[in-house]
């Protein structure tokens, strides 16, 4: 009867693990993918004049995978702008960009501060393409 019980024990936290092992949290592994563009305001020097605008080429932008505290994955944009985090599964994402902050100028010549532009996404199934509107940055 002991050796029945001991068994038993062993058996339910072994079952126990195995449950507990196999929650899978946001992050790689799985068939989501989360895509959009970075969109540039560009602007002269002092950010008096308005340069142009368009999709912005080779910005780095980052990805956190639920409730992670620094970035899980990076990737750049291409030459129209896109960019594409693939293999994710389903889960909570903030996407971001740094952009630069026009309204930090320092007098003493011209220095911009960064500031991240965030977008949250969430993916409630495992088979699926994620949109995110375009991350507005200036440059």
């Amino acid at each position: 009867m002991k050796k029945q019980s001991i068994l038993i024990l062993v058996v339910c936290i072994v079952f126990f693990g195995l449950i507990t092992a196999c929650k899978k949290d946001a992050g790689q592994g799985g068939n989501v993918n989360i895509t959009g563009k970075v969109h540039a305001k560009y602007y002269n020097a002092t950010y008096q004049t308005l340069l142009g605008t368009g999709y912005a080429p080779e910005r780095d932008v980052y990805i956190i995978y639920g409730d992670d505290a620094s970035f899980s994955d990076r990737t750049r944009t291409n030459y129209d702008g896109t960019y594409e985090f693939k293999y994710l599964r389903k889960g909570t994402y903030k996407v971001y960009v740094y952009s630069k902050d026009s309204a930090q100028i320092v007098q003493t010549g011209i220095q911009t501060l960064k500031y991240a532009v965030i977008q949250e996404v969430t993916a409630a199934s495992n088979k699926q393409t994620i949109t995110v509107p375009d991350l507005e940055i200036f440059d």
